[in-house]
């Protein structure tokens, strides 16, 4: 019997040995699997991070060509004022002596519609 109580016992052995392992392998696939995941969020940090970069970098260069643009349509229309307002000036004068001298100056004429009742 004591062979054969041994051989259970070796058999226990064997079983806690092989349920210990699995239990290590479970273990050791579990911590894979976490530094996998850290790896991964790592990654896809580090690649968001530049994909932001890139995109702040575009950003900055279309808005900076932007600015550019406006601030030369901004400096076009003050020049186009100050010329509006220098040939408004010149001629102002001329201008209203003009409409002054046809509105003032009537000259009575027949039209040329107009007939005589005889």
């Amino acid at each position: 019997m004591s062979s054969q109580s041994q051989g259970i016992h070796q058999l226990l052995q064997a079983e806690k040995r092989a349920k210990d392992k699995l239990e290590e392998a479970k273990k050791r696939k579990v911590k894979r699997l976490r530094q996998a995941k850290e790896e991964a969020m790592a990654e896809t940090d580090q690649y968001r991070m530049q994909r932001d970069e890139e995109f702040r970098q575009k950003q900055a260069k279309i808005m900076g060509s932007q600015s550019n643009v406006l601030e030369e349509i901004e400096v076009q229309t003050l020049g186009k004022i100050k010329e509006l307002h220098a040939s408004y000036s010149k001629s102002m004068e001329s201008v209203i002596n003009e409409l002054l001298s046809i509105v003032c100056d009537v000259k009575p004429e027949i039209h040329v519609n107009y007939r005589l009742a005889n």
